[in-house]
């Protein structure tokens, strides 16, 4: 199997979500609760099946926000990780501000991903040695070496709690947005310049994202400085800072996150 076919898969898969999700309409769409207290809706699920049939081939691991989980996939090499409506806070509140979100990982690393944004109209794929588009067009992260004037994403939901008040007067500026895959790739895509949040987020909230970084020429590391690995037992990372690997240095020394080689 090669890159290209992971990334021929990637983007049918995202094609098709679209689709599915033309059916609905962002702020008209009927919600239930789950346990945790997330909304999720028949958007989720039904893009969930439509990804599901497209993207893993025999002997590929599943793991996926509307899927029950299944120990089969920590045996696999290759897992796919999905986030089938990344934002529904957003989706279900008519905020334009969610997305679909897709990774593969291989032995832990995300290699190739892909997130769509409908609201912006945007559908942004990459892989390693391969690159990020924007709608088929190259793209990728902003050749930054300094915080001063840079745009910095933050979680909507940590900026309206008022976590993100102890950045107060730092040299950047701050906008906060939902969802947390679309946040890290329009980092990829160089139309933002970083992100992290303060919280805790499931694997399939970040991998596709984090794909996206890597191509992009990012990185993307841990608060205790290593880089994130996926398709662990509990898939759950402590947090996650994304930039452009020259912007690296300065955001670490920034957050107090060492370098862990």
């Amino acid at each position: 199997m090669s890159r290209a076919d992971d990334l021929a898969r990637i983007e049918t898969a995202l094609a098709r979500a679209q689709t599915v999700l033309a059916r609905f309409t962002a702020g008209h769409v009927d919600h239930r609760t789950k346990r945790r207290g997330d909304p999720v809706t028949e958007a989720d699920t039904a893009v969930d099946a439509v990804l599901r049939e497209t993207l893993p081939a025999p002997g590929e691991g599943w793991l996926s926000e509307e899927t029950a989980d299944s120990a089969e996939r920590l045996g696999c090499r290759r897992v796919w990780i999905v986030d089938p409506l990344d934002g529904t806070k957003e989706f279900v509140a008519g905020v334009p501000e969610w997305g679909v979100s897709v990774a593969l990982v291989e032995d832990g690393v995300p290699v190739a991903g892909g997130v769509a944004i409908p609201p912006l109209g945007l559908t942004i794929v990459g892989a390693d040695g391969a690159g990020v588009t924007v709608n088929g067009e190259p793209a990728g992260c902003r050749p930054l070496r300094s915080l001063d004037g840079i745009e910095v994403l933050a979680s909507r939901s940590e900026f309206g709690r008022g976590e993100w008040r102890r950045f107060a007067g730092a040299p950047f500026a701050v906008r906060a947005m939902g969802s947390v895959a679309c946040k890290l790739a329009l980092v990829a895509a160089g139309r933002a310049d970083a992100t992290w949040t303060l919280v805790p987020k499931h694997e399939w909230d970040v991998a596709g994202g984090v794909a996206l970084v890597r191509a992009g020429g990012g990185a993307a590391w841990l608060p205790a400085g290593g880089p994130p690995r996926f398709n662990a037992p509990r898939p759950k990372l402590a947090g996650l800072v994304a930039a452009p690997a020259g912007l690296e240095p300065a955001l670490r020394t920034f957050l107090g996150h060492a370098s862990v080689d």
